[in-house]
């Protein structure tokens, strides 16, 4: 099993963009129609450091059903023709929007690109009609600075709570060397 406090947080109105280096690469780009294999490939390429797992161990029936859906968007961070960082909005709630998944690369966590990411988020998410809430969570798991990176962004956190789950590099949806920061226990 893997164990990580999960902490929720949201912004009820649209923060300031924060600014982003001048000479940053890469775009943001909308990813209508992606596939289930890119989506995964994506999904698997930013989150497997953090033990992403939820989309691994839904049925393909399942996630190709939510990429197609109206009321989800999905953004990749494009640099060099390559999708670098994920963007996943979920508007199935009335009057709020949830980050689903936000991420970007190993390579690119520091640069800015995340900023990018996030502005081009908040807009999306404040811009669609009715929403008044835009919310996502983090865990221990995630990115050491996540919660501070969303914090600065404009998040104010609203709940916490432990999360605990099978550990997914012993039931083979992630490899067993994914993580290593993150021990294992058998």
């Amino acid at each position: 099993m893997i164990a990580a406090v999960a902490t929720t947080l949201e912004c009820r109105t649209r923060p300031a963009p924060r600014p982003e280096p001048l000479d940053l690469a890469g775009s943001v780009e909308r990813r209508p129609g992606i596939d289930v294999d890119a989506y995964l490939r994506l999904y698997r390429h930013v989150g497997a450091d953090h033990l992403w797992f939820s989309r691994l161990y839904m049925s393909r029936e399942e996630l190709a059903a939510i990429l197609a859906s109206p009321l989800t968007e999905v953004h990749a961070y494009r640099l060099d023709d390559r999708d670098e960082g994920i963007l996943e909005l979920d508007f199935t709630q009335d009057g709020a929007c949830e980050i689903k998944y936000f991420g970007v690369a190993r390579d690119l966590q520091g640069t800015g690109a995340a900023r990018r990411l996030m502005n081009v988020a908040l807009d999306r998410a404040f811009a669609h009609e009715g929403v008044r809430r835009v919310w996502l969570h983090t865990n221990t798991i995630d990115h050491p600075r996540a919660l501070d990176f969303y914090r600065r962004t404009g998040f104010q956190p609203v709940a916490q709570e432990i999360e605990i789950a099978p550990d997914p590099r012993l039931n083979g949806a992630l490899p067993r060397e994914t993580a290593p920061h993150v021990p294992i226990f058998e």
